[in-house]
């Protein structure tokens, strides 16, 4: 067989080969923590790779959320369960 066309044929199952490690490593660094993350009802900063905690506005300053149902549909946004409503 001609030379060239055997240098061909290993160039391009080397490119597949580096493309399926490409493809691997993508999943694993990248799209795999970023589900985990997500799945934890957490943010994702993809550019920098962290994933970081969401914290309510009123968690900080200390004041309250006067409307119940908006405190109680913040939380469950955040993954965490409503206060339970003091009588």
């Amino acid at each position: 067989m001609n030379p060239n066309i055997e240098r061909l044929k290993l160039l391009f199952i080397a490119a597949f080969a580096v493309l399926v490690v490409g493809v691997m490593i993508w999943q694993v660094v990248w799209i795999m923590p970023q589900k985990a993350c997500e799945g934890d009802h957490k943010w994702w900063d993809g550019s920098a790779r962290v994933c970081a905690q969401p914290v309510l506005i009123s968690d900080i300053t200390g004041r309250t959320i006067q409307d119940k149902q908006a405190e109680a549909a913040a939380r469950t946004a955040m993954g965490k369960t409503p206060s339970p409503s003091k009588p």
